[in-house]
């Protein structure tokens, strides 16, 4: 009646590779400044409300500040009237 498939061979009896994965590209550590000094707040109070889109991940990106600090800038230039909500 019906015949039982045998295994099909093992290919030529070398052992299969094992496949490495790649460790990915590393990104850099960024060296954002952590302190407001008066060079990147003349910046801030210049450059951002001319932005048309303002939020902190595009300070961070653009002025190389830390996020915290990217913060405090929208709620002071929101606060001085300078950008809004």
């Amino acid at each position: 009646m019906a015949k039982a498939k045998a295994p099909a061979p093992s290919s030529g009896g070398k052992a299969a590779k094992k496949k490495k994965w790649s460790k990915g590209k590393v990104k850099d550590k960024a060296q954002h400044s952590v302190v407001l000094d008066k060079p990147t707040y003349d910046r801030i109070m210049k450059e951002v409300p001319t932005f048309r889109f303002i939020s902190q991940s595009i300070l961070i990106e653009r002025l190389k500040v830390n996020g915290s600090l990217a913060r405090v800038a929208i709620r002071h230039l929101e606060k001085e009237g300078m950008i809004k909500r």
